[in-house]
């Protein structure tokens, strides 16, 4: 059955906009590393910055600018127009479910999402710590060259016992580092996770 592509793309839109609300709110009142507590001992707001670059690949010239983040951003931008389009060609077949153009509406905010931190960030923010909204206006990277904000940590479990040797999988109080993410990497996760267990049978055919 064929989806109103006006409400997915409102969806979109929805997603994109809390993603970077969330994002410009935390980079401009948290100082690079702090955190808060939101539940204890299980889920802290930890403002970090991922430079946004595949397996941390730098391909910088002597003046410093990175071209594998360029060429990487420009990709997910391709990408992400590819998802679209993908988006519209399913809508036409009766037969798609809606549940896989919701899934990959979410997985077009999320790239979405991350990508206008890179693209624009750089230019929009002084510095990257710390920030209060006073310092808009002035750039401290150029375009595809700004960090990724990332938010939601989950210290799931603290290892007291850890040797030293493996101390750098855990943090001054022992718990062990997992991933800090954001919205937008929730709304891929979620939507890959949704699609491969789901909507498998439509994938697969």
């Amino acid at each position: 059955m064929k989806m109103d592509l006006r409400k997915l793309a409102l969806l979109v839109v929805v997603l994109i906009v809390a993603d970077q609300v969330l994002k410009i709110w935390i980079k401009t009142h948290f100082a690079l590393g702090e955190f808060v507590t939101v539940f204890p001992d299980w889920f802290q707001l930890r403002f970090i910055e991922n430079p946004g670059a595949a397996f941390g690949m730098r391909l910088t010239t002597g003046g410093g600018y990175d071209w594998g983040k360029l060429l990487l951003g420009l990709f997910r931008i391709a990408a992400s127009c590819g998802i679209g389009y993908l988006m519209v060609y399913l809508n036409r077949h009766k037969e798609t479910p809606k549940g896989v153009l919701v899934g990959l509406a979410l997985i077009l905010a999320g790239a979405v999402g991350n990508i206008l931190d890179s693209a624009l960030y750089g230019l929009c923010f002084s510095a990257s710590t710390p920030m209060t909204v006073a310092h808009f206006g002035g750039s401290y990277a150029g375009f595809m060259m700004g960090k990724v904000v990332d938010m939601f940590y989950f210290p799931l479990f603290q290892w007291n016992g850890c040797p030293e040797w493996l101390s750098f999988l855990v943090d001054q109080n022992n718990y062990f580092f997992g991933p800090v993410f954001n919205l937008a990497d929730s709304y891929i996760s979620v939507a890959v996770v949704y699609l491969l267990i789901f909507q498998y049978r439509f994938l697969n055919k």
